[in-house]
């Protein structure tokens, strides 16, 4: 069967990068690592340490997981064998149509798996905190940042990723004006800062009588939250702290007590904010810590062409600047500017779809080291 050998060609030719991909994971690293920590746990008062110990479980987690996602795929591979190999003896349609979805699948997982050792920068492992900013259009911008917040949550929660609102102020007439989210799982920051930049819309506007299309846009800024203690001086006439009243969802005291807070980095501009805790007191040290990770990673960058990179309001909020476009009107399309990857499905992109946007840049981005490099 002429379909059989051509996948088995296929198959094939995955055999050598399979065994290369178990070097790029260092597998044999992450198993002795796991089995050194697993020792450690045994032993006497470990559990004692409530901090160290969930640190512990939470590496090994990590490392398991990556060994198991490594088996699984060899699993598939193999899968993939058996039924071509039943297919060809018994020339059975549907076995060879089995054969080609299961081909599908693993092509696709190893893909997956494949970009996950591009995730090497020091903080890619870390939680993310995403910052949505309404941009030029108004109220249809405020309603553009609520599909994008949408958009993240779910991809988030198809990642298995947990998600906690730090700030979120309401847009004048719908949608919402700024929004910030911690989105809490390994290398969620690794693929989400591929999202930094400015999202554009263009659509046919429901707040438009005219049923005029509009072009609208948000600016989502991503840095890693990193929890040990940075060492970043803050002088306090470099700061100005404001209190206000929270906004949204969050319980009975939202919008009678100002325990929100906002920090104004004076010296760069930097802004922070959070109303995510009743106390005043905790918000302040929340934004404290975001405040302090944006200064320490504006300091390690050292160039001021990256600072755009960081500070989320840097970047020009309109047109001429986005990152990637998304057309409901008059056709519809995704397109990312940098990598040109194109999606024909904008509700799925809409909906949390945006792994292969994230893979697309990552393989892109690791380009642009090579290239640089040569």
């Amino acid at each position: 069967m002429i379909e059989v050998e051509q996948l088995r060609y296929t198959l094939n030719s995955f055999r050598e990068p399979l065994e290369t991909l178990s070097g790029s994971l260092a597998l044999e690293l992450k198993r002795e690592r796991i089995e050194q920590l697993e020792l450690d746990m045994e032993a006497p008062g470990f559990w004692d340490k409530v901090e160290e110990s969930q640190k512990v479980m939470k590496e090994v987690k990590s490392l398991k997981s990556v060994v198991e996602d490594y088996g699984d795929l060899k699993t598939k591979f193999e899968d993939v064998e058996t039924l071509l190999d039943m297919a060809e003896e018994d020339e059975d349609e549907e076995l060879l149509d089995e054969a080609s979805a299961a081909m599908e699948e693993f092509q696709k997982k190893y893909e997956q798996l494949r970009i996950s050792t591009l995730l090497t920068g020091e903080y890619d492992k870390n939680y993310a905190i995403l910052t949505l900013h309404a941009g030029a259009g108004g109220t249809e911008s405020c309603d553009w940042v609520s599909m994008l917040y949408r958009m993240f949550t779910r991809w988030a929660a198809k990642k298995g990723y947990a998600t906690e609102v730090l700030d979120y102020l309401d847009g004048d007439e719908a949608g919402i004006k700024s929004v910030t989210v911690e989105i809490k799982g390994e290398n969620a920051f690794g693929y989400l800062r591929s999202e930094r930049g400015v999202h554009r819309l263009v659509r046919i506007s429901p707040f438009n009588a005219a049923g005029k299309r509009q072009t609208s846009f948000a600016s989502c800024d991503v840095m890693p939250k990193i929890e040990e203690d940075l060492e970043v001086e803050i002088a306090d006439e470099d700061i100005r702290i404001d209190t206000y009243r929270a906004s949204g969802a969050g319980g009975q005291h939202i919008n009678k007590t100002d325990s929100a807070i906002r920090i104004t980095h004076l010296p760069t501009g930097i802004v922070v904010q959070c109303q995510n805790e009743r106390s005043q007191h905790k918000n302040k040290d929340q934004a404290m810590k975001m405040l302090k990770t944006k200064l320490f990673l504006l300091k390690e960058q050292q160039h001021l062409e990256k600072l755009s990179d960081i500070r989320g309001d840097v970047v020009d909020n309109g047109w001429g600047s986005q990152i990637r476009s998304y057309v409901l009107q008059p056709y519809t399309m995704v397109k990312d500017h940098r990598t040109n990857e194109e999606s024909g499905n904008p509700t799925a992109v809409l909906d949390g779809d945006l792994d292969d946007f994230m893979n697309a840049y990552l393989a892109w981005e690791n380009q642009q080291k090579t290239t640089n490099a040569d």
